[in-house]
């Protein structure tokens, strides 16, 4: 009787370890495409990424670089004080999006260009994201303060 009822314990101890490995594959494969890494654009340029990962980029809208193409199209680069990196986006832009102010921004690097598939800018005067206050004080460009 104790032999069986051991016997019993093991197997579903078993049973729910595999259960929750199985999970853990199918929760990590579900997320897989959900997970958009930062970088700065020195980074960016350093080591460029595959043209098929998504993945966001930060910085400052470089100043003199803004120009509207046809529609919805925009143009510009975004820099970190280091290196800069031409975007394109199509689509409306956030109100408070300007040149000389913080963005990120969602997509893919193809051939040289940033091609943007969303758009944020700061929400107010004094926000900034973190990774972009850190790659700006990489670069020794960053000129918030720091409280």
């Amino acid at each position: 009787m104790k032999s069986l009822k051991k016997q019993r314990r093991i197997q579903v101890i078993a049973l729910a370890t595999v259960a929750l490995v199985g999970s853990t594959v199918l929760i990590g494969y579900a997320m897989r495409d959900g997970i958009n890494y930062f970088r700065s654009p020195s980074q960016v340029m350093d080591e460029p990424p595959q043209p098929t990962e998504t993945f966001r980029i930060g910085g400052l809208v470089e100043e003199g670089t803004l120009t509207r193409g046809q529609g919805e199209a925009v143009l510009f680069s975004v820099t970190d004080g280091g290196a800069s990196v031409p975007v394109t986006f199509t689509g409306v832009l956030p109100d408070l999006f300007e040149e000389n102010q913080g963005m990120v921004g969602t997509g893919r690097y193809v051939d040289g260009v940033f091609q943007a598939s969303e758009i944020l800018a700061k929400h107010d005067e004094t926000y900034m994201p973190k990774e972009v206050v850190d790659a700006l004080k990489a670069q020794g460009v960053y000129q918030g303060d720091d409280s």
